[in-house]
């Protein structure tokens, strides 16, 4: 099974990363450099690979149809963490850090390397459309529910919202749309910097992994109930409905990685940034991580995906 082989070499990946972190022979000075690389240089061009190399001309209509999906996709999410808390008896104070956790994924630096592994570039067009609301929820919503105390005075910083991340989106749509031919020495390069991605992006996981106690990880029955139902439960539900809908398999594989992708690294920053819980939100990102590499082979077989 190709998801099975693909989760075995990213997870091994992670523990190469984690390994040379706890061993002292690449220091956290270093990731922080490999992460920066993975969030404005390799994941950048992984996206915008999904235009240029694709090779395929992408209707508006279906842009645009799968555009709209993604919002249903996260409105149902969205519904889906107002229940959660409340049904798995979280403490008020915590709510919000579980309803960060269960919208937002971490789509760039799991979800981009596996769905262009497994479905090709031109996947990687459609899962950048969800980058789009991932970034405007992330920074509106996201930081709204994580706050304990209001500031009126805080503003919408567009910039955060308008990252590199959704200008390349933008850009790779646009060139797909409009069939804008680009010379082969730009597609080697944004070829050469997608394949940055994977091996970058899971070492820097593997590597925070590393300010975790694993004796820690495992002890919180309410956390593992709630990665359960965001790894397993809500992504099968979720894929089924969409399969009554959608008759195209590479937009239900992408659905299908985004949807079964553990808890985004963004989650913990902005909860240690806005006094959420961080240990909690840390130990969510973790715990998550480690057991995709179980469930998303699982999920992928349940829904024949």
């Amino acid at each position: 099974m190709l998801l099975l082989q693909q989760m075995i070499v990213l997870f091994i990946l992670m523990l190469i990363g984690y390994f040379v972190s706890k061993k002292g022979y690449i220091s956290d000075a270093t990731f922080k450099q490999m992460s920066w690389m993975v969030v404005y240089v390799a994941c950048p061009a992984m996206v915008i690979s999904g235009s240029v190399n694709s090779g395929k001309m992408i209707a508006g209509q279906e842009l645009f149809a799968t555009l709209g999906l993604t919002v249903i996709v996260y409105a149902v999410l969205i519904l889906i963490g107002f229940i959660t808390p409340v049904v798995l008896g979280v403490p008020k104070d915590d709510r919000g850090v579980y309803k960060v956790m269960m919208i937002f994924s971490n789509i760039g630096f799991m979800g981009f390397p596996l769905i262009g592994s497994l479905y090709g570039t031109e996947a990687l067009l459609y899962a950048a459309l969800f980058q789009i609301p991932f970034n405007v929820l992330i920074y509106t919503y996201g930081i709204l529910v994580l706050k304990k105390k209001s500031d009126d005075d805080e503003k919408l910083d567009f910039k955060k919202i308008m990252n590199i991340g959704v200008i390349c989106c933008i850009i790779s749509i646009i060139i797909a749309l409009f069939q804008i031919e680009t010379p082969t020495f730009v597609k080697s390069i944004v070829s050469n910097l997608s394949n940055l991605t994977a091996p970058l992006s899971m070492m820097v996981i593997g590597a925070s992994l590393t300010k975790i106690r694993f004796r820690d990880l495992f002890t919180d029955v309410r956390l593992l109930l709630f990665c359960g139902l965001k790894l397993l439960v809500i992504p099968v539900v979720l894929l089924f409905v969409l399969k009554q809908f959608i008759n195209s398999d590479m937009v239900l594989g992408v659905c299908m990685v985004i949807l079964s992708t553990p808890v985004a690294s963004m989650t913990a920053m902005l909860a240690q940034q806005y006094d959420g819980n961080y240990a909690l939100a840390s130990k969510g990102v973790a715990v998550s991580t480690i057991l995709s590499v179980i469930t998303m082979p699982v999920v992928a077989i349940i829904t024949g995906l």
